[in-house]
């Protein structure tokens, strides 16, 4: 970590320590981040005293960032053992996209007749403002607007089933990064799947936003497991995109 990335948490909580549930929150999102980057790889030992006076905070909130990266998946962190940045996970990463892909076909179906001119539109300018990001060596707002348009393509289910989608989102952006991380044209192939998608909620078809979608969210998926676990059989990936993707009754 830079000096003055250290300065500037130190600058924003210069007694190191108050703030409560929110500055555990605030430590929580700066460590997720360092590890969704790549800054903090996997294997990487995560040790709380030197992570809490890295970023000028107590000890306090900064175990409660490191129990919200276990809970995430991010970190193993055993009692009594150093903490680590967890390697992808084939079967973590196989049974989060294969319920993404059973519960957003699902979402996408319900929303796809419902959706007003005004959401399509809003859409569309989420996607011209990825496309924009994706130039732009801006990962983050990137991430953000696509949280965005997937939120508005599964807007119209109930509560209980937007808190999931919500959770398997935020689980599955570190597999999401390994998949563009690197790879040619990862973000041109994302962008015309977006565009799909789009295309088949305008014409209020239900079955190809589904399909669309299926294919999209396994992609991420199989691209990562081919590169970081080739021997592992994805067998509720594939199972999904069966179920889900494989028809358009």
């Amino acid at each position: 970590m830079s000096a003055s990335m250290s300065e500037s948490l130190k600058e924003q909580w210069p007694d190191g320590n108050g703030g409560g549930r929110r500055l555990a929150l605030d430590v929580h999102g700066r460590l997720r981040a360092m590890i969704l980057s790549g800054e903090l790889p996997p294997g990487s030992v995560l040790l709380q005293a030197e992570m809490a006076r890295k970023l000028g905070v107590s000890r306090t909130p900064m175990r409660e960032a490191f129990r919200l990266l276990q809970e995430e998946g991010l970190i193993d962190a055993r009692p009594d053992q150093r903490a680590r940045v967890k390697a992808v996970d084939p079967e973590d990463l196989d049974g989060v996209y294969g319920a993404r892909i059973m519960l957003e076909t699902l979402a996408v179906r319900v929303t796809a007749k419902s959706l007003t001119a005004e959401d399509l539109a809003r859409m569309s300018d989420v996607l011209q403002r990825m496309q924009e990001l994706a130039g732009n060596d801006q990962p983050d707002e990137w991430y953000a607007a696509h949280k965005e348009f997937h939120g508005i393509a599964t807007q119209a289910v109930g509560t209980h089933l937007q808190r999931m989608l919500a959770s398997l989102g935020e689980h599955s952006e570190r597999y999401i990064r390994l998949a563009q991380l690197g790879v040619p044209g990862s973000h041109a192939r994302a962008h015309k799947e977006h565009e799909a998608l789009l295309a088949a909620l305008r014409g209020s078809d239900p079955a190809e936003a589904a399909h669309v979608v299926a294919r999209h969210l396994a992609r991420t998926a199989l691209s990562v497991l081919a590169e970081a676990a080739p021997e592992y059989e994805p067998a509720a990936t594939r199972t999904a995109l069966g179920i889900v993707g494989g028809g358009r009754s």
